[in-house]
This record gives C-alpha cells, sequence and structure tokens, in this order.
C-alpha cells in the first residue's frame, strides 16, 4: 500500500525584488506572488509525482490564499486540511537577492492566518488517513504550528507511521523560544533526517561531518540525507554511504530547491526504491527547482526527472 504523506506548516505567498542588493530600504520593482512556504513546496512537490499527499495549514480569505491552494490542488495535493479564515490575511514573504546571492528577508508568517493554525475536525480527520509525517524546522518556530505537529507527530508514530525531518532553519528564527527542545523532541522519533549542509552538527557537539552522521545513526535514525546544493548530496545508513553527484543547470533561483529534493527523496523512498534510486531522483528535483523563477514553480515530474537523468532506474 502506498502511503500517504502529511506536512504541517506555513503557506505563504513569496515576492520578489527584480533588482539585487540589501533588503528593503528603499522601493524597489517587483514580482509575484508566487506560491510559497516550505511545507506547500514540499508537499507539491510530493503530489507533482503522484504520491498521495496532503498538508495541514491556514490561510486567509484573500487572493493570497486561494493562488495557494489552486496551485495544491493542481497538482494533486490534498486540501481539505486547510482552514479558510474569513478577515484574515495569508502569510507573505518579500525576498532580494544580495550581490552574492544570498537572500534578505522581510516575513510575515506568526501574524498571519497560518501563525493562528489549530487542528480543525477537518485536519483531525485528514490525521487518521495519513502514514507519514514531514516536519520541517518552520513548523516549530510559532506557538500555534508548533501545537499541530506536535500533535500530528504523536498521533502518526503512536499508530506505527514514520517520520522524516529536514530542520530548514533560517538565522532569523534559531533564537525562537523552545524551537531548541521542540527539534530535539521530533528527531528523537525521526526515521529519515534531512539537514542541508552544516545543519547536520546542530544535534551533535562536533564539527566533523562522519561523526556526527555516526552518532546520530547511533540514536536510531535508520537514514540521513545530506543536501548539499550545488555540490550533489550524500546517504548515510548502517550500509554505509553513498554520494551523488551534482547535475549542472542554469541556476534562476535557488529559493524551494532543498524542499523539492525533500519531496522527492520521500516520494521515493516510501514507494520503496532503493536509496540510490531516490537519492538520484532527489538530486535531480532539486537541480531541476533552481531552473524556474519562484519557489514552488520548479517542482517537477516524473518525466520531467527522467529528462535529467538518462538511463533505467529501479
Amino acid at each position: 500500500m502506498v502511503k500517504k504523506v502529511l506536512t504541517v506548516g506555513e503557506i505563504l505567498v513569496e515576492i520578489v525584488a527584480t533588482t539585487r542588493g540589501d533588503g528593503f530600504r528603499e522601493a524597489q520593482p517587483l514580482i509575484g506572488p508566487f506560491p510559497s512556504g516550505a511545507p506547500a513546496i514540499f508537499i507539491d512537490q510530493v503530489g507533482r509525482l503522484g504520491t498521495p499527499a496532503a498538508i495541514v495549514s491556514r490561510v486567509g480569505d484573500d487572493d493570497f490564499g486561494r493562488v495557494n491552494l489552486d496551485r495544491l490542488r493542481q497538482d494533486g495535493v490534498d486540501v481539505s486540511g486547510i482552514e479558510v479564515a474569513s478577515g484574515e490575511a495569508t502569510g507573505s514573504a518579500f525576498v532580494r537577492y544580495r550581490a552574492d546571492g544570498s537572500r534578505a528577508f522581510v516575513y510575515n508568517i506568526v501574524h498571519s492566518a497560518t501563525g493562528r493554525l489549530t487542528l480543525t475536525p477537518s485536519a483531525e480527520a485528514l490525521l487518521d488517513r495519513c502514514d507519514h509525517l514531514h516536519v520541517m524546522g518552520t513548523a516549530l518556530s510559532a506557538p500555534g504550528l508548533a501545537t499541530v505537529t506536535q500533535e500530528a507527530v504523536k498521533r502518526i508514530k503512536s499508530r506505527g507511521g514514520t517520520l522524516s525531518f529536514d530542520p530548514n532553519l533560517r538565522p532569523e528564527i534559531l533564537g525562537t523560544p523552545g524551537l531548541r527542545e521542540a527539534l530535539d523532541d521530533v528527531l528523537a522519533q525521526s526515521d529519515l533526517f534531512l539537514p542541508s549542509g552544516e545543519e547536520i552538527f546542530l544535534f551533535t557537539e562536533t564539527d566533523d561531518e562522519a561523526a556526527a552522521v555516526q552518532e546520530l545513526l547511533g540514536r536510531g535514525l535508520q537514514q540521513i540525507v545530506i543536501k548539499r546544493g550545488a555540490q550533489g548530496a550524500s546517504h548515510f545508513s548502517g550500509s554505509g554511504r553513498l554520494d551523488t553527484a551534482p547535475i549542472r543547470v542554469d541556476e534562476i533561483d535557488p529559493t524551494g530547491a532543498g524542499d523539492c529534493f525533500a519531496g522527492a527523496f520521500v516520494s521515493f523512498w516510501l514507494s520503496g526504491s532503493s536509496p540510490e534510486t531516490a537519492l538520484r531522483y532527489a538530486n535531480a528535483a532539486g537541480a531541476h527547482a533552481v531552473t524556474r523563477l519562484g519557489p514552488m514553480e520548479g517542482a517537477a515530474t516524473r518525466a520531467e526527472l527522467d529528462a535529467l537523468l538518462p538511463g533505467p532506474s529501479s
């Protein structure tokens, strides 16, 4: 039986400055709104691959909410767990790229409709229909989001479901009260850990990657996948290490690449594919994502990933 994948977390729109520079201290030409939110990008990629997919979230009864609902439905995601809040605003992120490629953000998430997330009857019913939960660190950074996420972890794990965890933590939220404890609790219950680069060191005292991996596997994690962006990716388990080389593409926008990578890996992993196959397709999904402007625009179908990865798969 194919597992249904659930995530909990923020849905927002992203509005991008078309100029490069440091922040928004003066008027800038903008493009957007683009459907966004790390959990939403992740679950959209899952849906694009034909894996049963669902999200619990909350949006305002506005065009920013509708553009997200329309995209998620179009890509096969079950949106019955999304509450539409009358009189509230959907979250937003204004983004401007600096000259070195890093990004400056202005967020409205905590005080948006998403920040007031509660477990509605529709969301509770959805929890009972899902077998795998994917948690992102951002879903633990606001009280309402964290409460619902922790309840979802409890329910799905208690009936034998599986859990994947992507820290996805930006420096702006690392100091959030209670966040560290919530992250530690989720990691302790995870089957699959998907950090990006140096996030592998968030939960260990060592600064040596091999030692950090062995420590985390020793705590009970089944598999660890380190996303390395333009350097490819690595998979670790009790059977050893697998590496996949980067795929050379013309990068337009890196936002959402890690979320698409995770969506593809989880989809193939849950379908019973070998770790090597899951890693290759996830790497292709991350590469495909950066070739489109907008965080969710680069989510790929299986055919699009096959085009980047010619040859047989298992």
